[in-house]
């Protein structure tokens, strides 16, 4: 897991492979998009843009924006577009199958597509023979999580909030639109 402390006491989840997706993804639209400038100029580039950006869009949403913060006062998850936040006191349950679940007062399970995951255990070799054993990285992501949760004090009980990531969104419409204008463009021209 990659983390993020932006803050004392927060801590952000996210799956190891997002960056690099996000960075390669990135490198290869400003490649596609120079050449394109090179090649053909920046009428044509800009006709192309909105393809190349819906893919990085695509890649964005789905390696990156998933994520689990936390702090002392609650959790964040944002699974693609949708975002919950709550409080510590709203979660019954803590759980890694595959991925972390939350088990929130509410009676749903929620689970968090960029938080840790589960790992088999990493064997390193011990200079006596044997290789020994260490903790995955989700299994000390998830003691970390209980810790946070067992610790959070009583006033840590904001209500379950579920709402979309409105930035992204955002941006998928500008891009939906540039690429509706850019299809009526080339079929004018």
């Amino acid at each position: 897991m990659t983390t993020d402390d932006r803050s004392e006491g927060v801590r952000t989840f996210r799956a190891p492979s997002g960056p690099a997706a996000l960075v390669i993804g990135s490198l290869l639209a400003l490649f596609l998009l120079g050449d394109a400038v090179l090649r053909a100029g920046w009428g044509p580039m800009l006709l192309l843009a909105p393809w190349v950006l819906l893919v990085l869009w695509l890649v964005y949403v789905s390696s990156f924006a998933s994520a689990v913060r936390i702090d002392d006062d609650g959790v964040v998850v944002q699974n693609l577009l949708r975002r919950i936040t709550f409080g510590w006191q709203r979660v019954r349950a803590v759980d890694l199958r595959w991925q972390l679940i939350f088990s929130l007062d509410d009676g749903k399970d929620l689970a968090c597509y960029g938080g840790p995951a589960k790992a088999g255990p990493i064997r390193m070799p011990a200079r006596g023979g044997d290789g020994e054993e260490k903790m995955p990285a989700g299994i000390r992501a998830l003691t970390e999580i209980e810790g946070r949760w067992e610790a959070a004090p009583a006033t840590a009980d904001a209500p379950i909030r579920r709402s979309w990531d409105r930035p992204a969104t955002i941006a998928l419409v500008v891009i939906v639109v540039w690429a509706v204008l850019a299809v009526l463009v080339a079929n004018a021209g």
